[in-house]
């Protein structure tokens, strides 16, 4: 763990879970917490032994969003979540993360779940922008992210309002990737653990492709994906292609991923 409480760094194997520790504030996070979790997440990034990433929120909540009390004295103002001062949702980390969801994920807080690739949601998380009520814009990736997940008519539909949706909601809608009754985290860690089991080149790769693929046009999209895909070609995928010749995998039987 780190030594301050307020974020939590946990290993276990190839996964790394992030915490958020103020659950006395719903999780909101301060400047300073913000700015934790951006050094926590690039240490993640260089650790050739952590795989996949997991956040979560301590105490019931993921987070609430950013301390409106350090918007009201000024301290603050200017500092966006996805700025380059370690803004924490500047950029896509070369790492899958997964957002573990219970209770709110609102505004700034609702960045940090589209930020992730994936999100596991419990039947009691909420959604939206609830800075929309009190003046606040989303300065944190979200107006870029939201969209692309969901659409632009349910985005604006979530940015204009500001109402807040339940789970079942998210769900439907594409913003929630799996919907769990209990124990987020635990779904969570669960599926980076299968992820992390994976050969990683050719995954790393597509996803990276894919990420990619929204700032360029459609023919050099389609050449990067080609060109990630010739260089991880035969790394992990002829030994793989060599079991599956030899029988496994069959008729939709599960793979063992562990190379």
């Amino acid at each position: 763990m780190t030594a301050d409480h307020r974020v939590l760094i946990e290993r276990n194997g190839p996964v790394t879970t992030v915490v958020i520790n103020r659950p006395e504030a719903r999780n909101a996070c301060t400047v300073d917490m913000v700015r934790q979790l951006h050094r926590a997440f690039t240490a993640f990034e260089a650790d050739p032994d952590a795989r996949v990433a997991v956040l979560y929120g301590a105490g019931g909540a993921f987070c609430s969003g950013a301390d409106l009390r350090e918007i009201e004295d000024g301290t603050a103002i200017g500092f966006c979540w996805a700025g380059l001062d370690e803004g924490v949702t500047r950029r896509y980390l070369d790492k899958p993360v997964i957002a573990a969801v219970s209770g709110p994920a609102l505004a700034a807080g609702l960045a940090l779940a589209v930020w992730c690739d994936l999100r596991v949601a419990d039947r009691n998380a909420t959604f939206g922008v609830s800075c929309r009520r009190f003046g606040g814009p989303m300065p944190n990736g979200a107006t870029v992210r939201l969209p692309r997940l969901i659409g632009q008519s349910h985005a604006l539909d979530l940015m204009l309002t500001g109402r807040i949706i339940d789970a079942t909601e998210a769900h439907r809608i594409g913003l929630v990737n799996r919907l769990v009754d209990g124990d987020a985290r635990h779904e969570a860690e669960q599926l980076a653990q299968d992820l992390a089991s994976m050969p990683a080149a050719a995954m790393l790769s597509d996803r990276r492709s894919l990420l990619r693929q929204w700032s360029v046009p459609e023919d050099d999209a389609i050449r990067f994906e080609v060109e990630s895909g010739k260089a991880v070609f035969g790394l992990d995928f002829r030994s793989g292609a060599a079991r599956f010749v030899a029988g496994e995998g069959r008729h939709g039987e599960d793979l063992d991923c562990r190379p």
